[in-house]
């Protein structure tokens, strides 16, 4: 029988699967970073042309994302698609970790949050224990962004040149 984190006798699994699943941690960080220094340099570039001190926006913009969402994406990955075990979740960290880094170079447009829920609904879905109701949202989610996002940009594009 496995034992709690941290708690391990010699010989059994889940100690290698808690410093599996901590590696693969910092692997999906390193693939974030690398994924989204483009954009960071973007904003840098912007807030220099729009006069603004750079380092401010990119914080700036940072602490918006992460004020208005980052606990509850957590949480939806986390808990809310699919149960799983710590191998499981190491894995999903790997593939997406995997995914990413060789996207990025490539300049290929992936969100690594994207990526990572797609590995937890590939786990869910092969295990059986996916919450179609949350992937549902998700989805919706997803397919929503997009024609919103160009709809509301046209709408400020429009207000703007009519001054």
């Amino acid at each position: 029988m496995l034992t709690p984190i941290g708690h391990g006798r010699p010989g059994e699994a889940l100690p290698v699967l808690n410093g599996s699943h901590l590696l693969s941690a910092g692997a999906v960080g390193f693939a974030r970073g690398l994924n989204d220094t483009p954009k960071i340099a973007a904003l840098l570039a912007l807030g220099s042309l729009a006069g603004a001190p750079a380092i401010a926006l990119v914080a700036g913009a940072m602490a918006v994302g992460g004020l208005l969402a980052t606990r509850r994406v957590a949480t939806t990955m986390a808990w809310r698609i699919t149960g799983m075990n710590e191998g499981q979740a190491a894995s999903a960290n790997f593939v997406t970790a995997a995914l990413v880094a060789v996207a990025s170079p490539l300049g290929l447009p992936v969100s690594t949050t994207h990526v990572s829920c797609g590995a937890l609904f590939g786990i869910g879905a092969v295990t059986g224990e996916a919450r179609w109701r949350t992937i549902g949202g998700i989805f919706i989610a997803w397919v929503v962004t997009l024609p919103l996002a160009a709809a509301l940009a046209a709408a400020v594009a429009l207000s703007l040149g009519s001054r």
